[in-house]
């Protein structure tokens, strides 16, 4: 029989119950910052460079990671640095270089999980994190001399001027419960989107692909000029710490106890379900967990009481266990994005005449 828990998976809800008569007041603020550095009342940077930003309007997992990877690799042919803030990273300078082109230069604890994740999984892109993105990405530009950035979660981030500004949805999640925080998931009011350059559904797969069709259409019913793109985001293989792979198709069956630390988990284990496996327990902490080793080791003792014959996380959660003990094969379920071609059509186009020169 299997033991499924799930623990903090999303923000207690309650809380938005007492937050709710402050929401006006945030949400209005939010609108006036945004009107003041569209006025140049708030100085924003333009660079030089091609900027394109991978945000979103509402908190927790929207797949913003995959897509900074996704495109990272669209534009290979160009020298790319992904800028993120490097949320929960012990790295505290102005400016700290996570991955240079040659190699990774900070550890997971100094970089913080994603960014991490983002230079192991990307090879010869610069990563580099800092409160003021702007400042890293000039640094980029006129020291490292890359030619393109990549802002990870820049929507609300307008110290620094765009020229592709994406916005993703998780489809199964959307707008939260439709309210401006902290009386809900938003993190500004829906007038925010009309900075879009585009949206995109993300997770979108068969079973929840009428609910994504009426999101587009209302999208479309509402923001006309912005078009709304959709991707899938599959389990493309397992791999464990030495770097050896198993297909989907070796994995079909296997009893797995499965655990991660995100904003919203559901989709996760919902596809590892979907990819084949016999889920025997499931935990899940809250975003960007650091596991204790008393913690790994309960993780490891329920897997063996519900005879898992391996512990299965996602990739963010693989980076931080490098030293955890385990008598249990551990592996990441490496997720890849796919997206519709008339994505990647529109985000060349739009960039093609956009500062900077291709390598």
């Amino acid at each position: 029989m299997s033991d499924t828990k799930i623990i903090n998976p999303n923000p207690p809800r309650f809380s938005f119950i007492f937050g709710r008569p402050f929401a006006p007041f945030y949400g209005w603020l939010m609108t006036r910052r945004a009107a003041w550095y569209k006025k140049g009342k708030l100085k924003s940077v333009r660079l030089g460079i091609p900027v394109v930003s991978v945000g979103n309007l509402t908190m927790g997992g929207t797949g913003k990671t995959p897509m900074v990877m996704y495109l990272a690799r669209l534009f290979s042919h160009r020298k790319v640095a992904v800028v993120s803030r490097g949320y929960r990273s012990k790295a505290t300078e102005e400016i700290n270089l996570v991955a240079s082109e040659q190699e990774i230069l900070l550890d997971v604890a100094q970089a913080g999980d994603e960014p991490y994740l983002l230079a192991e999984s990307l090879p010869g892109v610069v990563v580099a994190t800092g409160k003021n993105r702007a400042v890293v990405g000039e640094y980029c530009e006129h020291v490292l001399e890359c030619d393109l950035i990549i802002l990870d979660d820049g929507f609300q981030h307008l110290k620094l001027q765009r020229d592709l500004d994406i916005v993703l949805f998780k489809v199964d999640s959307f707008l939260g419960n439709n309210r401006v925080f902290p009386g809900g998931d938003m993190r500004e009011p829906l007038k925010a989107l009309e900075r879009a350059d585009c949206f995109v559904l993300t997770c979108v797969d068969d079973e929840n692909r009428p609910k994504a069709e009426a999101i587009k259409l209302a999208l479309q019913g509402r923001f006309a000029n912005i078009p709304v793109f959709m991707g899938g985001y599959f389990p493309a293989y397992l791999e464990n710490m030495m770097g050896s792979r198993l297909s989907m198709q070796d994995c079909c069956g296997m009893k797995v106890a499965a655990f991660c630390g995100l904003a919203q988990p559901s989709h996760y284990k919902k596809s590892l379900t979907a990819a084949g496996f016999d889920v025997v327990s499931f935990k899940s902490f809250a975003d960007h967990h650091t596991y204790t080793e008393k913690q790994f080791q309960a993780i490891v003792a329920k897997a063996r009481k519900n005879k898992a014959t391996a512990l299965v996380v996602t990739a963010k959660d693989f980076v931080k266990l490098v030293d955890c003990p385990c008598d249990l094969p551990l592996y990441k379920l490496q997720m890849e994005v796919e997206m519709e071609p008339a994505f990647d059509a529109f985000v060349l186009e739009r960039l093609a005449g956009v500062g900077g020169k291709p390598r």
